[in-house]
């Protein structure tokens, strides 16, 4: 109830004021110029970045908000927003530069909300992946789009299909007590993935992201991990099987913010289908290999959910304004959900910081590890907590902390050098293994009844 109750009070703040916005489709030029836009009236709180380009050369542009654009500040969190990963699933690119505008013209209103949140987080928004994919479903337009018009990228490859399979590592390594978290990548892996899915690659390692969604089209849910059955291996892709994460329960309580913020999604019955509460678990749906979401919990810190927002993919203008409308609270109330949970530093005796320290907590077999500067961030729903930070070459550490249903809670670790064996030089944990090697600054440079993430 109390987190109903927050998301209402947070829903009339962002009523009283109404941000002069456009409701139209931007194509590529016009996204640039939109971005660039909110840069020039924010310059203070954004930075504009590239993470890579499209196979035809498009830029991958991403807005950053900031107190401190460009800074990773300790103990402030990730937090990232992806859209038109498909090219012919628009509403979310349009849904983010509106997202955009709005943030920027609430900070300037010094709304207090907005404010706190740009303060308190480092927020990056993608509104496209797949400027390739979409140039070619506008030139079809929202009349006469085909299902799968510009669904690819120019390579003709899906990239929700493209992402290095670590669920079949995960799947057989956990026959064998192996590990499911930051698993590293097959050697041969730049080989097999488009420009954009290393661009993005390469980005998440970049970046201690924290929470992430990634919006879609085609239905009208909120899913979670994993994406991918285990049972896959065997049966056909069409097998439903629920296939939840260790971290099942704040999955779901992530998925429900959005869903019971969404003016619809939250009812169940959308598109002709029915999802309770609006949210599923992606596997009981149906399965999806090489998907980024799974991509992302098992290979970096960050937890990722994946949005589907409108039965039409590609909804005409008139349609934007309504959509907005159901959407921006959620859209606010998810960042805000990066704000739960544990966090804290990592140090040594001397107060140095501790990169990829491994973050342990009793009970859910899923471990994050400490950023560059030694802080870290562990996402967990309101309870009672035995957590344990180790590192290479030091004592590990143990702690029982209990947290609660609204600010996450500060809990610091000071590790001992281990007099047993003397220190190697300092790197991330085992099963990250050279996981380091990627992150480098980033220089700017199917299914059911139709429909499929």
């Amino acid at each position: 109830m109390a987190g109903w109750l927050r998301s209402l009070v947070g829903a009339l703040t962002l009523l009283e004021v109404a941000a002069a916005l456009s409701f139209l489709h931007h194509r590529y030029e016009e996204m640039v110029q939109a971005l660039f836009r909110v840069q020039s009236q924010c310059p203070y709180v954004t930075r504009i970045y590239s993470i890579g380009r499209s196979v035809e050369g498009r830029h991958l542009y991403v807005l950053e908000f900031s107190d401190y654009p460009g800074i990773h500040e300790p103990l402030e969190p990730e937090f990232k927003y992806v859209g038109n990963m498909h090219g012919n699933e628009v509403l979310g690119r349009e849904l983010l530069l509106q997202l955009s505008e709005f943030l920027c013209e609430e900070y300037r209103r010094s709304n207090e909300r907005i404010t706190r949140l740009i303060h308190d987080t480092r927020i990056h928004i993608m509104p496209s992946m797949n400027p390739d994919g979409y140039e070619v479903a506008a030139k079809q337009g929202p009349d006469s789009n085909g299902y799968l018009t510009g669904r690819n990228n120019a390579n003709g490859v899906d990239l929700n299909r493209n992402f290095p399979d670590l669920n079949t590592f995960m799947y057989y390594s956990g026959e064998i007590s192996g590990p499911n978290h930051h698993i590293p990548l097959p050697d041969n892996w730049k080989s097999q993935v488009e420009p954009e899915t290393l661009a993005v690659i390469q980005w998440i390692s970049s970046y201690n992201f924290v929470l992430s969604a990634n919006l879609h089209g085609g239905a009208v849910v909120a899913n979670y991990p994993y994406d991918k059955s285990q049972d896959q291996r065997f049966r056909s892709h069409r097998r439903t099987v629920n296939t939840p994460t260790p971290d099942d329960k704040l999955f779901q309580k992530l998925a429900k913010t959005y869903s019971y913020a969404h003016s619809w999604m939250h009812r169940g019955w959308n598109c002709g289908d029915y999802f309770a509460d609006g949210i599923t678990n992606g596997a009981s749906w149906y399965s999806l290999s090489k998907g980024m979401q799974d991509f992302n919990y098992l290979y970096t810190n960050c937890f990722e959910i994946t949005l589907e927002l409108s039965c039409n993919k590609f909804p005409p203008e008139e349609d934007l304004e309504r959509q907005w409308m159901a959407n921006r609270e959620a859209l606010v109330a998810f960042i805000e959900e990066v704000h739960q949970g544990i966090k804290g530093m990592v140090s040594d005796e001397n107060n140095n910081g501790i990169a990829g320290a491994v973050i342990s907590v009793q009970g859910i077999s899923h471990d994050i590890t400490s950023g560059d500067m030694g802080d870290y961030f562990r996402l967990l729903l309101p309870g009672t907590y035995t957590i344990t930070a180790s590192a290479e070459g030091y004592q590990p550490q143990t702690v029982t902390t209990t947290v609660g249903p609204a600010t996450p809670s500060l809990v610091h670790f000071q590790l001992k050098q281990d007099v047993v064996r003397k220190p190697l030089e300092r790197k991330a944990s085992g099963t990250r293994m050279n996981n380091k090697a990627l992150q480098k600054k980033v220089v700017p440079r199917a299914t059911r009844r139709g429909t499929q993430r």
